[in-house]
């Protein structure tokens, strides 16, 4: 049997623990994401999406319960496991790209594999150069990221989430600030990437027309995952 890419059972999340604010914000999520799935996240504003991808990206650690990604057990693990961990399996995309402004597009692209290798090589510049080609910006590469579109800085953010062609990709809204001609772009780089490489993709949105275009949607509402 293959193993998920990521599994959650009975996640749970608190915040404050132990003080009189204390909040749960996860109650016992349930949660399987095979290699190859394109799995949508809806649900209302300050339902838990956020919390539930800051989780499964290892940003964060559940209160209780099980977290399995690529088959390892997470919370045996201390920080410095959690982080090679999260750096060779797990891309991120958010809402607002996060790229550096001080440097190129090329740069931004370089970053993760710098911090992995904690040196510079062609090899890397040049991986970053066809990822940037593969997301239509080959003219864009030596550029600065302030001076792109917010189109063209979300593209950017895509190829630096492949940049270490990891098994999953979390997307907090990468369209969310987009106009619909390049969010639809942006979204069909993400389906790209899906059916190229194979990778699970855990898309947090609330547009229902691009919900629509993955392989299956999930509800969160009110800290759990709606049947």
């Amino acid at each position: 049997m293959v193993e998920p890419v990521v599994s959650l059972h009975g996640v749970h999340k608190a915040f404050n623990l132990g003080l009189p604010n204390e909040t749960e914000v996860l109650h016992g999520i349930d949660l399987t994401l095979a290699r190859g799935e394109f799995c949508a996240v809806m649900g209302p504003s300050g339902s838990g999406k956020s919390t539930l991808l800051n989780i499964v990206g290892l940003l964060d650690r559940p209160t209780s319960g099980s977290l399995r990604i690529g088959g390892k057990e997470t919370r045996v693990l201390d920080e410095r496991a959690l982080t090679r961990l999260r750096g060779h399996n797990i891309g991120f995309i958010f809402q607002y790209h996060n790229l550096l402004a001080g440097f190129t597009a090329v740069e931004n692209v370089m970053m993760p594999m710098l911090g992995d290798a904690g040196f510079l090589n062609e090899d890397m510049e040049r991986r970053a150069a066809e990822l940037l080609d593969n997301v239509g910006l080959e003219r864009w590469r030596d550029s600065m990221v302030t001076q792109l579109s917010g189109g063209q800085q979300q593209r950017v953010a895509v190829a630096r989430s492949l940049a270490m062609d990891p098994p999953l990709l979390l997307a907090d809204e990468p369209t969310g600030n987009l106009d619909t001609k390049a969010a639809d772009a942006v979204f069909e780089l993400l389906q790209k990437a899906n059916r190229e490489r194979g990778m699970a993709i855990l898309f947090v949105t609330h547009n229902p027309e691009l919900a629509r275009r993955c392989d299956r949607t999930i509800q969160v509402v009110d800290g759990q995952i709606q049947a």
